[in-house]
């Protein structure tokens, strides 16, 4: 890969690998295993696999190779491995660098199941979890102590749009000697900066932006080569969490048009943000990159526009928010995110239902949020259909 090559063309070329038959569109390599001329070339194999050298599906494979490479280049990472799902990643970073009497700082605004990882599953092996206002450095900084092992956060909450100060908190994190794991998904690894502020480990849901067209489920976890191959990987390949190589082939198919797909997205946001500014149904509309969000500064300087989903709060609580994700006609109601499709999502009831109703609150999923994640239709026709339907709600 040239050093000079700017994002678009990394995102279409970087990591390619072609057989002897020169294709263009990358290789699908639907293969468990791999052969080898003779018994000693198996032995040596097993003992240091080459850079280019495949063992087992679960283990690595071409295909799967060339995401790995390519998103790397992208988000500017040493290395990446690629999972099965998006929480696949996730618990993998997470569980593969904790042990029994570790203790991790993490924010309290997260995704149910990024919830259920750390309240449940690590907490079960002996883990300890502090959750603090991931906006507020100072509980960051009161939180982490000597054994405190990693600190974990979304940049971008899941589903209430809170943004956190990625630098400041690797800085208060790395001074202690903590480990930082972001989840990335909503700011994107295209208007992510996560590795260049500090940040050790990045975890993408490659089901959302990467493949943005609803059709697989994966995860990409990226970091340095150390961390990476020295860590994560015994932990992945011995359980079992690695991505298949077609859906590896889907998700390089979603780099190519990355950029030009999620800019868009994003800038449809904004307009819809700004349409709904005010509107009588509505307490709050939510979006980053909006003048009147609390963090708006911050995401102007970390990320340089505010990603692709809006939260709407409305007025009158669940009742009002059903009749407005029923009366939608070009959105539709799902509970994925980074689609080419326009998606609402009741937060309350679905993705977050399993939380006690104080948890809610305190997270600020009011039982009128809807999660707005914005497609790729055309701008005026979404904005028409939004206020229809929050005019019917209301």
């Amino acid at each position: 890969m040239s050093e000079t090559w700017k994002r678009r063309t990394r995102m279409v070329h970087s990591g390619s690998r072609r057989s002897q038959y020169n294709e263009v569109s990358e290789a699908i390599f639907l293969t468990q295993g791999f052969v080898y001329d003779t018994a000693e070339a198996a032995e040596a194999r097993f003992i240091k696999a080459g850079p280019d050298e495949f063992i087992y599906a679960r283990y690595g494979n071409p295909t799967v190779a060339m995401f790995e490479d390519r998103i790397a280049a992208l988000e500017g990472a040493e290395d990446a491995f690629a999972t099965a799902s998006g929480m696949a990643a996730v618990s993998g970073a997470l569980i593969s660098c904790l042990r029994a009497g570790d203790h991790v700082v993490s924010a309290r605004a997260l995704f149910g199941s990024c919830l259920y990882v750390l309240e449940e599953i690590l907490t079960r092996y002996g883990v300890e979890v502090t959750f603090v206002d991931g906006t507020d450095l100072a509980q960051w900084q009161a939180a982490i102590r000597p054994e405190t092992k990693a600190v974990f956060f979304e940049s971008i909450a899941n589903p209430t749009l809170e943004v956190i100060d990625v630098a400041a908190v690797t800085e208060i994190a790395h001074a202690a000697g903590a480990l930082v794991i972001v989840d990335n998904v909503f700011a994107t690894p295209v208007f992510s900066n996560a590795i260049e502020q500090g940040v050790d480990v990045v975890v993408y849901s490659a089901t959302k932006h990467i493949d943005g067209q609803g059709r697989a489920l994966g995860g990409v976890v990226l970091g340095t080569r150390d961390f990476i191959r020295g860590t994560l990987e015994p932990y992945m390949k011995h359980t079992g969490g690695s991505m298949s190589p077609f859906t590896a082939w889907v998700m390089l198919k979603g780099l190519e048009t990355i950029d030009l797909r999620v800019n868009a997205q994003a800038d449809t946001a904004l307009a819809i943000a700004d349409a709904l500014q005010g509107h009588d149904a509505l307490a709050r509309a939510i979006y980053p990159g909006h003048p009147s969000h609390a963090q708006h500064d911050l995401v102007l300087r970390d990320m340089g526009k505010g990603g692709t989903v809006v939260a709407l709060d409305l007025k009158g609580g669940q009742a009002a928010a059903f009749r407005f994700l029923n009366a939608l006609e070009i959105v539709v109601i799902s509970n994925n995110l980074g689609d080419a499709k326009s998606i609402a999502t009741h937060p309350a009831t679905t993705t977050h239902q399993r939380l006690p109703a104080d948890q809610k609150a305190s997270l600020g999923i009011t039982p009128g949020l809807v999660r707005l994640s914005v497609g790729l239709e055309d701008r005026e026709d979404l904005i028409a259909d939004i206020t229809r339907a929050l005019d019917a709600a209301d």
